[in-house]
């Protein structure tokens, strides 16, 4: 595989190790979403346990309002970050 290839099956595999572990395993329930950011980016979200911030974070995902966020909706957000970041690491 790629490493473009590799990226892919682990941001499919990131998502489906949370989404997994309550509810619809189609997509991620705040609780679910929290866990992921902690665990897989908690060096960007510092480990944020600020609900305020957790529940904006989810709600701006939530495009659909449908109370979840599911695999669109996380790659929306998995390509934010990496826009930001290479743009951070283009400034250094």
């Amino acid at each position: 595989m790629s490493d473009i290839q590799k990226g892919i099956a682990l941001l499919i595999s990131a998502f489906n190790k949370y989404s997994e572990k309550e509810g619809d395993k189609k997509t991620l329930s705040k609780g679910e979403l929290k866990d992921l950011l902690t665990a897989e980016m908690g060096d960007i979200f510092r480990k944020s346990t600020d609900k305020t911030a957790l529940d904006k974070i989810f709600k701006d995902l939530d495009a659909n309002a449908d109370g979840t966020v599911d695999f669109q909706e996380y790659v929306t957000l998995v390509a934010c970050l990496t826009m930001i970041c290479n743009d951070f690491f283009k400034k250094q």
